[in-house]
């Protein structure tokens, strides 16, 4: 086992945190009072499972929110094939992300809410389920978390690693706990080339770039729901607005009002990024003038509705293959810098989105190259696009088409990455 650096900021660090820690409980409560937090579950989140663990060896896996959970499912995947000796843990931190993994992971993967990062929490975890190699995903940096499975022996992995300038020049102001942190991971493989050259001068060592969200099956759906759907929606356009943020969806709205003249028919489906915003999302599209339903309350896109609210989980992939059209969310938004485009593109998607989309520059703008996705810029461009490509079907198709040619050339990062990891995990299971 390699030595693993210590840093007197991690020890300070651990030693705040473990002050703070008997706040978590009330901390905890509070939140669940406010729906951030799964109050049935609170004890995961204190160190205290209630699962038990199974014999063998564990591989635990964890992705913080939505994103990065969903991101991992194609590494589960790929681990269960190549690995089915092995037992999948697999956490997350949010109420959201939980959910949509309850409907997505493969029957036997264990799902548990992360602990807080204290160091009680921590240890209980820990000393409950013993794993041998933890993989963490994008930018899971929790120090006690990380060290106290270093010191465990635990081989540790940081895929998709991503680190922002301004995470960057935060863990600068303690170089070194960043280098101490970052130099207990086995493997870091970053996203990109600029969170590699971040991490590189905070102390990792890195491996070739791996980012999970571009890598992955299409996403699933409901074979008889899509087909009741397109029953439904039969002789209508439909423009998919998905990953919605708030002021979007007005932006979007006023767009889609703005061609009505010529596709009078259409029909608005809106998939908010966070589905508890759905009454909200259908407050706003009832101002800008459209008849609206929600999915969460069991509506139907009937001929009277103009604008429906998709605010349900784990549906995406229907509502993909549904649309003629897909407006993907965040690129209108303030500071979220848009949504992964290659969901839609594994689906044939013709793909239209905002001007800032930095959390996927490099993937939107080979896309944008190759004509498989579209930036509209502001609303009246937005109206633009989507006039031209509902009325010129072969041209979205053209688009589609690239999109999907664009998503598969991802695929062979996956088994690059599932050779960087195999060292790291535990033995082959005796015959």
């Amino acid at each position: 086992m390699k030595p693993r650096p210590r840093s007197p900021g991690l020890a300070a660090y651990r030693l705040a945190l473990a002050a703070l820690e008997p706040l978590a409980p009330r901390l905890l409560r509070a939140r669940a009072g406010r729906g951030k937090e799964d109050p049935e579950r609170l004890d995961e989140r204190l160190g205290q499972p209630r699962c038990a663990r199974p014999p063998g060896e564990i591989v635990w896996l964890h992705g913080v929110s939505v994103g990065e959970s969903v991101s991992l499912l194609p590494l589960v995947e790929a681990l269960k094939e190549r690995r089915p000796d092995l037992s999948l843990l697999v956490t997350s931190g949010t109420r959201t992300a939980a959910e949509l993994l309850s409907r997505r992971l493969p029957a036997g993967v264990i799902h548990q809410y992360a602990p807080v990062d204290g160091p009680r929490a921590v240890a209980g975890f820990l000393d409950h389920w013993r794993p041998a190699t933890a993989i963490l995903v994008e930018s899971e940096l929790w120090p006690n978390l990380i060290m106290a499975a270093a010191e465990r022996g635990v081989r540790l992995a940081l895929v998709s690693a991503r680190m922002t300038q301004k995470s960057a020049l935060g863990w600068r102001r303690s170089p070194g706990a960043a280098r101490a942190l970052l130099q207990a991971f086995d493997l870091v493989l970053p996203q990109d080339a600029e969170t590699a050259g971040r991490l590189q001068g905070l102390g990792a060592t890195t491996g070739p770039q791996l980012n999970l969200k571009q890598v992955g099956a299409p996403l699933p759906c409901d074979a008889a729901e899509l087909d009741l759907l397109r029953r439904e929606t039969e002789g209508r356009p439909v423009i998919l607005a998905a990953s919605t943020h708030p002021g979007e969806e007005t932006l979007i709205a006023e767009a889609v009002q703005g061609l009505m003249a010529d596709q009078p028919g259409a029909l608005l489906i809106v998939a908010p990024r966070h589905p508890e915003r759905g009454a909200e999302v259908a407050r706003t599209l009832g101002l800008a003038g459209f008849n609206t339903a929600r999915r969460s309350a069991g509506h139907r896109p009937t001929p009277l509705v103009g604008a429906y609210v998709a605010d349900t989980l784990g549906e995406l992939g229907l509502f993909f293959r549904l649309a003629d059209v897909v407006v993907m969310g965040g690129g209108y938004a303030p500071g979220v810098g848009g949504h992964n485009p290659l969901e839609p593109a594994r689906l044939g998607a013709a793909i239209v989105t905002g001007p800032s989309v930095f959390n996927a520059a490099e993937t939107y703008q080979a896309m944008f190259e190759e004509v498989a996705a579209l930036c509209a810029p502001d609303g009246a461009a937005l109206t633009r696009h989507l006039a031209g490509l509902l009325d010129n079907p072969a041209i979205a198709r053209r688009m589609g088409a690239a999109a999907m040619a664009h998503a598969q050339r991802h695929g062979a990062a996956l088994n690059e990455a599932m050779d960087r990891l195999s060292p790291l995990l535990p033995g082959e299971a005796a015959p």
